[in-house]
C-alpha cells in the first residue's frame, strides 16, 4: 500500500503541475483519446481519481473478487460502457469553464482520496462501479494506471515530454507484466514498456521477434 499509494500522490502532484501552467487553448487541443479533447480527458482522470471517496463511505463487501489485473477486463470495455465513458466525461468537463478551475477541481479530487485512503488498512475492501469487490490497495493500483497512462495521452495532445514519474512508472509496469522481467534484448525501461504494452508507442519489426521468442506477455486492457 505505502508503494503504491506513493505513486498515485506522486502522479497527481505531477499532473496537478501541468495543469496550472495550462492555457485555456491548450484544454480544446483534440488528444490520443478520440472524441475527447484536453478538457475532456482531464474530466475523465479527475472522475476515476476521486472514486474511492464514495467508495470507501459505502460499506465493505464481504470477500475480495478480483484484483487490478482483473479489474481491467473485457466488461469495462463493452460498446456500451465506452459510449457511458465517454459522455460522461464530456459531461463533466462542462462545469469547469477555465484553467484554474480544472486544476484546482483535480486538486481537490485527488487529495480527497489521499486523505480518504489514509485512514484505511491496506486489506480493507471495496466495491467498484463495475460491482468488482477489491481490495483497496489493488483498486489504487488501478487508479495510477489511469492518471499515469492517460497523462501520456495528455502529453502527446499537449507536445510535451512524458512527465510519467519513476514510482508510477514502476507500479504501472509491474501490474503490466505481472511483475516478470523484461529480456534483455529490449532494452525497455519502465516508460517505455508502459508506452509499448498500452499501445501509445508501436512495437518495431525486431522487438515483435523477441516478444514472440521469448515468449514475453503483458496485460492487455480488455482481454
Amino acid at each position: 500500500m505505502d508503494t503504491v499509494r506513493a505513486a498515485f500522490r506522486d502522479e497527481c502532484r505531477q499532473l496537478e503541475a501541468v495543469l496550472r501552467g495550462l492555457t485555456g487553448a491548450d484544454l480544446d487541443r483534440p488528444t490520443p483519446c478520440p472524441p475527447w479533447a484536453v478538457r475532456d480527458l482531464i474530466a475523465h482522470v479527475r472522475t476515476g481519481a476521486g472514486r474511492l471517496v464514495d467508495m470507501l463511505a459505502a460499506p465493505a463487501p464481504a470477500r475480495a473478487e478480483v484484483d487490478a489485473a482483473g479489474y481491467f477486463g473485457t466488461a469495462k470495455f463493452t460498446p456500451e460502457v465506452d459510449r457511458d465513458r465517454i459522455a460522461a466525461a464530456r459531461r463533466e468537463a462542462l462545469a469547469p469553464a477555465d484553467v484554474p478551475e480544472v486544476a484546482e477541481g483535480f486538486a481537490r479530487v485527488w487529495r480527497a482520496t489521499d486523505a480518504a485512503v489514509a485512514g484505511q488498512p491496506p486489506e480493507r475492501l471495496v466495491r467498484t462501479r463495475h460491482g468488482d469487490a477489491m481490495t483497496l490497495t489493488e483498486f489504487l493500483r488501478t487508479r495510477v494506471v489511469e492518471v499515469g497512462v492517460h497523462g501520456l495521452d495528455l502529453a502527446d495532445a499537449l507536445d510535451r515530454r512524458p512527465w510519467l514519474t519513476p514510482a508510477a512508472a514502476e507500479v504501472v509496469a509491474e501490474l503490466l507484466s505481472d511483475g516478470r522481467p523484461v529480456p534483455d534484448e529490449l532494452g525497455w525501461d519502465a516508460l517505455t514498456l508502459v508506452r509499448k504494452a498500452t499501445g501509445r508507442a508501436a512495437l518495431t519489426h525486431r522487438e515483435r521477434t523477441v516478444v514472440a521468442e521469448s515468449g514475453f506477455r503483458w496485460l492487455s486492457f480488455g482481454a
